[in-house]
């Protein structure tokens, strides 16, 4: 009888345990529907946390703007560059880590990407991409350029840190793959985030 009494304990307890791994998980509210989510016509808006960037080109005169208008999942990034401000083609384009455009022609005082690491440079990058990242800004015949894109890589807040950001444009395109700067070359235009 002695022997029995463990054996129907461990009977007991593995069909409690069963019992416990075959139940239903409880039952949770179900994310809402989107078409019931608040809107603007219930008067709910993005933050419209605005940020804004003179760009200077790689002389220091000023050739355009950069607005930055945050969202509730990332931050919309419109770049208008006057006729003459760049060559034509495609440049890349990159936010950058530091505020700082003073060193006129180089622009290296911006430091490297936001969110820069090892081997991770480029939009198409399986290692990547950086914060930082954007795509490429196209510049008509007449060096005037149009540029708009949503970023959710990240906040608007997130640029205003201490050291603050800068958006800065290369004088070639960025393949989004290539390190460190997806072949790019020379920062020819800077603007100071703020």
């Amino acid at each position: 009888m002695i022997a029995r009494l463990p054996l129907i304990a461990l009977a007991a307890t593995l069909a409690a345990c069963t019992h416990l791994a075959t139940a239903e998980p409880p039952a949770t509210d179900a994310l809402p529907d989107m078409a019931d989510m608040p809107g603007p016509a219930d008067g709910v808006f993005p933050s419209m946390m605005r940020q804004t960037a003179d760009i200077q080109g790689a002389d220091g005169a000023m050739i355009g703007s950069a607005n930055l208008l945050s969202g509730p999942n990332g931050m919309m990034i419109r770049v208008e560059i006057a006729p003459g401000g760049l060559t034509p083609g495609w440049h890349g384009m990159h936010l950058h880590a530091v505020g700082d455009c003073s060193d006129i022609g180089t622009y290296t005082l911006s430091g490297g990407h936001v969110g820069k690491h090892e081997g991770g440079h480029g939009l198409l990058n399986p290692k990547g991409p950086e914060a930082g990242d954007l795509p490429n800004i196209w510049a008509a015949a007449d060096g005037s350029a149009g540029y708009e894109a949503f970023s959710t890589m990240d906040a608007l807040a997130g640029l205003a840190d201490a050291d603050g950001t800068a958006i800065i444009i290369h004088e070639s395109e960025d393949d989004h793959l290539t390190q460190p700067i997806g072949g790019a070359g020379a920062r020819v235009a800077c603007g100071v985030v703020k």
